[in-house]
């Protein structure tokens, strides 16, 4: 079992394909002709400067990083500053499934938009609060799938993993005839500190 996820773009990661689909706020800086499909509350052929619509992240972000860009993006709600303070106060408390299947991969994607870099401190702290916890859920001989639906798709990637090598770890354990038995060098080892301890007194 690998860890199949990319965090850099890949063509050929189906992980990053369902990462670029996550729709992100864009406002138009020019009129673009004949796409006034895109905009579904919209009776015009054609999109007006100043309109503001949600955008898959694979089209948003050439259109913005362009030299002249069409279009500016914002930070998707779940990584504005409300949701960074309660990720913040107690990251372990915070049902990531319902903010984002791929929370910590369409962060990597966004965090250039915030040029203070809270985005990337607050991925860095909620990893690091919720893998204490995780590794305690890998722990349980029961696989809680209630515990599983609080994840992103990261995090409960990284827990099935843990509860198979737990399960293994103890099956080896209770079914393996051999006994643990420290190795020779160890064991002359301590004999060797126990002599040098003797010989100073």
């Amino acid at each position: 079992m690998t860890l199949c996820y990319s965090y850099t773009p890949n063509y050929f990661s189906i992980e990053d394909i369902l990462v670029t689909q996550e729709r992100i706020p864009s406002k138009f800086l020019v009129n673009i002709p004949k796409l006034g499909k895109l905009n579904p509350s919209a009776e015009e052929n054609d999109i007006k400067q100043g309109t503001t619509l949600d955008l898959p992240l694979w089209l948003a972000d050439p259109l913005s990083f362009e030299r002249h860009p069409l279009i500016s993006i914002e930070l998707p709600r779940i990584y504005k500053e409300a949701y960074r303070e309660i990720l913040k106060a107690d990251a372990t408390a915070v049902d990531l499934h319902k903010l984002g299947l791929y929370f910590y991969e369409l962060g990597l994607y966004v965090k250039r938009l915030d040029p203070r870099g809270e985005v990337e401190r607050v991925l860095l702290h909620t990893f690091r609060s919720r893998f204490r916890q995780l590794m305690d859920f890998t722990d349980s001989v029961v696989c809680d799938p209630i515990k599983q639906n609080r994840l992103d798709m990261l995090e409960r990637l990284l827990y099935q993993m843990g509860h198979f090598g737990r399960m293994q770890l103890n099956s080896w354990l209770n079914n393996s005839e051999m006994r643990l038995e420290a190795a020779s060098m160890v064991v002359n080892h301590k004999k060797r500190k126990r002599i040098d301890v003797d010989d100073l007194f």
